[in-house]
């Protein structure tokens, strides 16, 4: 069969069942099925697909149709620039994230100063995942050391073929364990964290497959949303130096429960996305 030939039926598949932009994904997994970019799709539309690609590609939109996030069939998501090996074992990182990041990097430049060299900065990633934010900032930000933590074994193994992939091994120190678990007490000028913050009672309210194929444990917090985030705040207070910052994605459901959770911190700040919700809180430790 024809590549275009391919790519239409494709494109059909996926809108009858419903995939959101159809041919995006279709597009998506036939260059992951191929081998090749988006520009060879349209450069060579007569191409013949053997029936070992064929068979491949259909798998693929198999699992695309029954609602597989696309990264978990072609194993790689982009964040900040780079390329994340990305499975079933962690949370998908997505662009609003990225909010995240930037506060961090606008944080870490006032604290390092103007001196030359820079100061070290110390910086925990609380409940890693990929390793996306940890890597991130140790792209960013050459000169701080970085702790990426996780209690989850598999997704601290994906974080660090990550790290190895990148060559930034070095520069991050992942750890096994819960939250702040291990940190000495006043050590650290940052702490950032994507934390579980969805309620149970909102499941029904959050995406079918993000509730099918992305691990429970890194989407839903418990009950209220808040279980994980109760628990940081005051991990985080422990481990941070005095006048240095936390830094939390959150959600515009949970924004003003959190900002009360702060209320023993001092310079608390809600930044809004690009779509106006709130997504991440900053505070300063006295």
């Amino acid at each position: 069969m024809q590549l275009r030939i391919a790519l239409h039926a494709a494109v059909e598949r996926l809108t009858s069942a419903n995939v959101p932009s159809p041919r995006m994904n279709a597009e998506l997994l036939i260059m992951f099925t191929l081998g090749c970019d988006r520009a060879y799709l349209y450069a060579h539309p007569e191409r013949e697909l053997s029936p070992d690609e064929m068979q491949s590609y259909d798998e693929a939109l198999a699992k695309r149709a029954a609602g597989m996030p696309a990264q978990y069939i072609t194993g790689h998501q982009e964040f900040w620039g780079l390329d994340l090996v990305v499975s079933p074992a962690v949370l998908i990182p997505r662009p609003e994230t990225e909010h995240l990041v930037e506060a961090v990097r606008e944080l870490a430049s006032n604290l390092a100063g103007s001196s030359a060299p820079p100061r070290q900065l110390f910086i925990a990633d609380v409940g890693t995942g990929s390793g996306a934010i940890a890597l991130a900032l140790a792209k960013q930000l050459p000169t701080a050391r970085i702790y990426a933590t996780d209690n989850s074994p598999a997704a601290l193994e994906v974080a660090r073929a990550n790290a190895a992939r990148l060559e930034l091994t070095s520069r991050i120190d992942f750890r096994l364990t819960d939250l702040l678990d291990g940190i000495s007490p006043s050590s650290l000028d940052l702490v950032v964290s994507n934390p579980p913050y969805v309620g149970e009672s909102e499941e029904d309210s959050v995406q079918l497959e993000v509730r099918k194929f992305e691990p429970r444990r890194a989407v839903f917090a418990g009950p209220s949303g808040l279980e994980v985030i109760e628990r940081l705040i005051p991990a985080a207070h422990l481990v941070l130096r005095p006048g240095r910052r936390l830094v939390l994605e959150i959600s515009g459901t949970i924004a003003e429960r959190v900002r009360s959770l702060l209320s023993k911190w001092t310079e608390v700040e809600i930044r809004n996305d690009l779509q106006g919700i709130a997504r991440v809180a900053l505070a300063r430790k006295d």
